[in-house]
């Protein structure tokens, strides 16, 4: 939340800057790339209502709680992405067919190298710290912030060749209007996919092998492991074989301290059901 807020009122300063610059020049480029930081601005607000209700606990009608509302944040971030893809392609273009030109100032420069800088730094915040909490809205909150820092470096580059080539400004507009439709397609890719539902990394099915192992026997079998996410919440289903002459009462206690375990050292809700050798 505080980085969120933090990142918001920054981010908020930048904008009024470019678009100011932007209108004084004439600029699609640059209004491009401040509607693009507006677009950021609108995202953290996502991001922050998405934190809100994600916290909410669990009730009778989410046994799991609310965390997918972070999910569904960084849907509604790719959506207004291509929201402003759109505006920005088409005014670029048409910029192009009537041979616009636009002469920029010493401001704009000095302004976009500033814009290049924080939000790199916002970039690095928010992706850190959204890979620490696991979450997946910061995370794509960062990444948004990091095609900004890239737009703004374009526009830097365009600023200096400005002189040589009349069509710079547009030629930007549309590349800007590319990196950010990149983006949203990468967001809206995997956040449908984690809508879907993801099979567990194998980095994590080694862990619990291992957790498994270490703790029950050297051969047992595992498989049916099924790992569902919601938020920061997850819950994981498996199986496990034990042998067929075990005792009822042992199985299930082998069962239970591994619900236990697993729980403590990946951080996840587990479910683990018992099936002797001669069932497999």
């Amino acid at each position: 939340m505080l980085v969120a807020i933090t990142i918001l009122i920054a981010n908020t300063l930048l904008v009024i800057l470019k678009y100011w610059v932007g209108l004084q020049l004439s600029s699609v480029a640059i209004m491009a790339e401040a509607w693009h930081g507006l677009s950021d601005s609108l995202t953290t607000i996502i991001v922050l209502v998405g934190f809100k209700m994600a916290s909410k606990p669990a009730d009778k009608e989410h046994p799991f709680g609310h965390g997918r509302m972070e999910v569904i944040s960084s849907l509604i971030i790719a959506l207004v992405l291509f929201l402003v893809v759109f505006n920005f392609f088409v005014e670029a273009t048409n910029r192009l067919i009537q041979r616009q030109s636009v002469q920029y100032t010493q401001t704009a420069l000095i302004i976009f190298i500033i814009s290049l800088a924080v939000k790199e730094l916002m970039a690095q915040v928010s992706i850190r710290v959204g890979r620490k909490i696991k979450s997946d809205s910061l995370i794509s909150d960062g990444w948004h912030h990091r095609s900004d820092a890239f737009a703004s470096l374009i526009v830097v580059v365009g600023i200096f060749l400005n002189p040589y080539f009349w069509w710079i400004d547009g030629v930007m507009g549309i590349i800007i209007s590319l990196i950010i439709a990149k983006i949203a397609i990468d967001i809206l890719r995997d956040t449908i996919s984690r809508l879907i539902g993801e099979k567990p990394e194998e980095s994590f099915i080694r862990e619990l092998e291992k957790i498994v192992r270490e703790n029950t026997f050297k051969d047992v079998k595992l498989h049916h492991v099924h790992l569902h996410k919601y938020g920061n919440h997850r819950e994981l289903t498996l199986h496990i074989v034990l042998p067929k002459d075990m005792k009822l009462d042992k199985a299930h206690q082998i069962a239970t301290d591994l619900e236990k375990i697993i729980n403590t050292e990946m951080s996840v809700d587990t479910t683990i059901h018992v099936e002797s050798e001669e069932a497999k």
